[in-house]
C-alpha cells in the first residue's frame, strides 16, 4: 500500500533535534524550548510530514492512556521514524504496535513470566549473574570496556535463560537487533536483520514443541503454536521483540547509567557506600527519569479529533509523544536537570504509560537494582578510564548510550 504523505508547511523544527555538544544526558535544547513555548506543536520528519510533537509530562501520559489514539504503524498518517521502519511496519507488525482488544489478547500470552512476584523470585539469579561478571572482569585486563564486560551480557544472560535461547547465540542476536535499532539501517539492513531474527526463533520454537523445557518459548510453543492459537512465525515475531528489548534498553541502563554517576560522584557515593533496598529502588526511578534512553519518542495517529495544550489534533494526525523532555518537566519534577538519586521520579515515562507501557518494566527494574546496588560496591574505586570528551555516544540509534565505556579500577 502506497501512504500519501501530507507534507509540512516550510518554517517547521526538524525532528529529530541534535543534542548540545558536551551535554551527553540532557534532552535536546530545542526540545526544551518547545516545552516552554509551544508544548504542543508541529514537527517535520524525514519523509516531509508535519506530526504533533508533545512535550509536556502531563500531556504526554494524558495521551499515552487515550484510546483516541492509536500505536498501530499501518494507519496513515502515523509518524513513522524512517523509510526502514515503514517499510517493515507496513508488512508485519508486533503485539505492541496493535490496538485493542488484539493488542491485550496477544500481550496476555506473555505476561505470566513477567509478573512483580515472578521478576523477584528471579532476584537471585541475576544476582549470581552480576557476581559472575565482577568476577571475570577483575581477573582480567584493567582498563576494560564496560559495555562488552559486563552491560551488554547482564541483560543478555538474563533474557536468554527467561526466553530458553542459548546464550552461545548471542552474538548472533546482538548483532541483528543492534541494526534494528539503529537510526542509519537501510530498509534491505532491517528486513535482513529480522529475517535471520525470525528464522532461528521459528526453529528454536519447532525445537521446543518437540522437546519442551522451563522457559517462556516452550510456553508458547506448548500452550499456543500447538493449539493453533498462534502461528509458529506470530511466536517468533513476539520472541523477536521480547529478545531485543530484553537486553538493548537494559544494557545501555547500565553503561550511560555509570557514566552518569561517575560524572556525580555525591551521587554515586550514596550507592558505593550501602543504600537501603528502597533507596536503590528510587535511585534506579530517578537514572531512568534522568537518562530517558528511549529518546526518539512514543509514535502514535490520532483516530479522533483531540483537544490538547490549546491545540485541535485532527484525526489522522501523527503524534510524537516526547517522552525524553516529559520526564525533564519542571511542573512535574522540581528542578529536573538535576540528577537527584533521593527523589521521588515514579512517574516518569521512561516505560511509557498506560496499556502499551513496556511489558519488560518488572525485569528492568530487577536487573538494574542488582546492577547499581552490587557493582560499585564490589568496585569501589571504578573510574573512567578515558575522558568524557572521547566517547561515542548513540546519537544515531532509536536507543540511546555509548558504544564503548573504558573503566579502570
Amino acid at each position: 500500500m502506497t501512504e500519501t504523505v501530507e507534507h509540512a508547511p516550510t518554517g517547521l523544527p526538524e525532528h529529530p533535534m541534535p543534542r548540545a555538544t558536551g551535554c551527553p544526558f540532557d534532552p535536546l535544547p530545542a526540545l526544551r524550548d518547545l516545552q516552554a513555548r509551544r508544548p504542543v506543536s508541529r514537527v517535520r520528519i524525514w519523509d516531509g510530514s508535519s506530526p504533533w510533537l508533545i512535550t509536556r509530562h502531563e500531556d504526554v501520559r494524558a495521551l499515552l492512556g487515550d484510546p483516541r489514539i492509536s500505536a498501530d504503524p499501518r494507519r496513515p498518517g502515523y509518524p513513522h521514524r524512517t523509510a526502514a521502519t515503514r517499510a517493515r511496519d507496513q508488512v508485519r507488525s508486533s503485539f505492541i504496535t496493535l490496538d485493542d482488544p488484539e493488542h491485550a489478547r496477544l500481550r496476555r500470552m506473555v505476561t505470566a513470566p513477567f509478573t512483580i512476584k515472578k521478576m523477584e523470585a528471579l532476584r537471585p539469579s541475576v544476582q549470581r549473574v552480576v557476581d559472575d561478571l565482577i568476577d571475570r572482569m577483575l581477573a582480567g585486563p584493567n582498563p576494560v570496556d564496560l559495555v562488552e564486560a559486563f552491560a551488554l551480557p547482564v541483560p543478555s544472560l538474563v533474557i536468554c535463560a527467561l526466553l530458553g535461547v542459548p546464550y552461545a547465540d548471542h552474538d548472533f542476536f546482538q548483532r541483528n537487533t543492534q541494526v534494528l535499532v539503529r537510526r542509519t539501517s537501510t530498509e534491505d539492513d532491517v528486513r535482513t536483520a529480522n529475517e535471520a531474527l525470525t528464522a532461528y526463533l521459528e526453529d528454536l520454537l519447532a525445537a521446543k514443541q518437540a522437546e519442551p523445557e522451563d522457559d517462556l518459548l516452550s510456553v508458547l510453543a506448548e500452550q499456543r503454536v500447538a493449539t493453533g492459537e498462534l502461528t509458529r512465525r506470530q511466536a517468533a515475531d513476539m520472541g523477536v521483540l521480547l529478545l531485543a528489548a530484553g537486553h538493548e534498553t537494559t544494557a545501555n541502563m547500565i553503561a550511560l547509567g555509570t557514566l552518569a554517576l561517575l560524572e556525580h560522584p555525591d551521587q554515586l557515593a550514596l550507592l558505593r557506600d550501602g543504600a537501603e533496598p528502597k533507596q536503590v529502588a528510587a535511585a534506579v526511578e530517578e537514572l531512568l527519569r534522568y537518562l530517558n534512553i528511549t529518546h526518539s519518542g512514543r509514535r502514535r495517529v490520532a483516530l479522533e479529533d483531540i483537544e490538547i495544550g490549546g491545540e485541535l489534533i485532527r484525526a489522522g494526525d501523527g503524534v510524537i509523544l516526547a517522552n525524553d523532555i516529559a520526564n525533564r518537566d519542571p511542573d512535574a519534577f522540581p528542578d529536573p536537570d538535576r540528577l537527584d538519586l533521593g527523589r521521588d521520579a515514579r512517574r516518569h515515562v521512561a516505560f511509557g504509560y498506560g496499556v502499551h507501557q513496556c511489558l519488560g518494566q518488572p525485569l528492568a527494574r530487577i536487573e538494574l537494582q542488582v546492577v547499581y546496588n552490587t557493582l560499585y560496591t564490589r568496585v569501589p574505586t571504578l573510574a573512567l578510564a578515558t575522558g568524557i570528551d572521547q566517547l561515542e555516544f548513540k546519537h544515531d540509534g532509536f536507543v540511546y548510550g555509548v558504544y564503548e565505556l573504558p573503566v579502570t579500577w
